[in-house]
């Protein structure tokens, strides 16, 4: 009974969470710092426990295929990401229940802070970042998503 309950609660948690689904890069609304890599499909899934699984595919500048993934909570604490050129953690945390902080670090060193909300509705979502690049230079994002699932 208390198992039942553990998974009741967790799948609750995450049902309850906007973010979680899979997310298409709208590129028309989108506007992308010059040279930057562009994330075309992003997911978020239940993982392990309350742990949280996003799964991003995508392009860099020269058009060469990225994917990277991250496993973490949505608490603020860095977790590690496998695959990414750009950063090494990445971490979450609630601003309100359709608001996500996020902060990226590389080599112990912030690279990139940001916006995630997820309208009201739940059919898009806007994604602000701003950060400096491998070469030093600052860089601002403004993407836009639409739900697919």
């Amino acid at each position: 009974m208390a198992l039942a309950l553990l998974l009741t609660a967790t799948a609750a948690t995450f049902a309850a969470n906007p973010l979680i689904g899979t997310w298409k890069l709208n590129e028309d609304k989108s506007k992308f710092a010059p040279g930057a890599s562009k994330n075309t499909m992003v997911a978020y899934a239940p993982a392990k426990g309350d742990m949280i699984r996003c799964t991003v595919d995508g392009v860099d500048k020269d058009g060469k295929a990225l994917h990277w993934t991250w496993v973490g909570k949505f608490d603020g604490q860095p977790y590690k990401i496998k695959g990414s050129p750009s950063f090494d953690t990445l971490s979450y945390k609630p601003v309100n229940d359709r608001t996500n902080k996020t902060t990226a670090m590389k080599d112990g060193k912030m690279v990139m802070t940001g916006t995630i909300t997820v309208a009201k509705d739940g059919k898009s979502r806007a994604v602000m970042l701003t950060g400096t690049d491998a070469k030093g230079k600052k860089f601002t994002d403004t993407t836009y998503y639409d739900k697919q699932s």
